[in-house]
């Protein structure tokens, strides 16, 4: 009865967390802003810790590399945020990483590092440039407190992963989720 109750939960809180994608519509500036910005927002909070789970699952020798990889896109697309307007497709593309990160943990999908390398990081690329072109002063400490805040929350993700790995059912019931709560902000959006 209580795996029913954490698999059912794993599957109805995230989609019920899901409002509007709020991450994006002001924040304050500086180190505490830029980390606590993605921890305000559904669509970050659960994408950057749905690259932990899917890094601790992926299977890859240096699991570090798939979280590595999306805050080098995300870093990278910070600056193009900052330096560009920013297509009218953004907010659903965000929403459309969490949609498929979660359909990744959900369904166990094993991709070699060639793919999931590449795709991390252009995930990685339009979060950041969502969160760049909302930044307006303390450019550097912003950035900084956004990256570090993400690190977390892969760094939560891979550790959840690992203590699951065993709770296999659990996990892909919370990339369900996940996905769900992807979903639920494609429609937001």
């Amino acid at each position: 009865m209580t795996q029913r109750l954490l698999r059912a939960a794993a599957l109805i809180l995230p989609v019920l967390a899901a409002g509007p994608a709020f991450a994006h519509g002001g924040h304050s500036e500086g180190l505490v802003g830029g980390f606590t910005h993605p921890l305000l927002g559904i669509d970050h909070l659960v994408a950057m810790v749905a690259i932990g789970l899917w890094a601790a699952q992926s299977g890859l020798a240096r699991g570090w590399l798939l979280p590595a990889a999306f805050l080098t896109g995300m870093a990278g697309g910070i600056g193009l945020g900052l330096e560009t307007a920013l297509p009218a497709w953004i907010e659903p593309g965000v929403a459309g990483t969490v949609l498929i990160l979660g359909l990744v943990v959900a369904l166990a999908v094993p991709l070699p590092a060639a793919v999931a390398l590449p795709v991390a990081a252009v995930f990685g690329l339009m979060h950041g440039a969502a969160h760049g072109s909302e930044i307006g002063g303390s450019v550097l400490l912003t950035a900084i407190g956004m990256l570090a805040a993400s690190a977390v929350l892969h760094a939560a993700g891979f550790a959840l992963g690992r203590v699951g790995s065993g709770r296999v059912a659990l996990l892909r019931a919370g990339g369900a989720g996940i996905a769900a709560a992807g979903l639920a902000l494609i429609v937001a959006a």
